[in-house]
């Protein structure tokens, strides 16, 4: 019980850079996905959840720079219930906007790899053994 009203607390006091990047992430407004915020997960709160993706995103501030291990402990119990877990300084967020969304989208969409036959045709590129390629000749000096 005491793990849900501290979680309440954090939801009624967020810092700037959580209410900035709340503002994005709810409602679906991201990616059209369902994210939570400060959201109990074993004994641990996390900023922001999306279940679905499986992605906890926290959000540093100075502080974190004093609780490294106990971040670092946290973090591998996340992972090992199946989450990434994505960290980004509070200035980041207030300063880096764009980016920091960026990487989060990059995080839930991941380029695939080419499946096995698939990719370029190799009779465009030049031959690396003679510098020909397709419509002229090459030479290697």
């Amino acid at each position: 019980m005491r793990l849900l009203n501290n979680a309440k607390n954090l939801r009624s006091s967020q810092t700037e850079a959580e209410q900035r990047l709340w503002y994005h992430l709810r409602a679906h407004r991201f990616m059209d996905l369902k994210f939570k915020r400060q959201k109990p997960m074993g004994s641990y709160i996390v900023d922001f959840v999306c279940v679905e993706h499986r992605l906890i995103i926290e959000l540093d501030g100075g502080q974190h720079a004093d609780d490294v291990t106990y971040d670092q402990h946290r973090d591998a119990w996340l992972r090992g219930q199946g989450y990434t877990v994505l960290r980004f300084w509070n200035n980041d967020v207030m300063q880096q906007l764009d980016g920091v969304l960026e990487q989060i989208r990059l995080t839930l969409s991941p380029t695939p790899l080419p499946q096995v036959g698939e990719g370029s045709n190799s009779e465009s590129l030049p031959s690396p053994a003679s510098g020909r390629g397709a419509g002229g000749e090459g030479k290697i000096k």
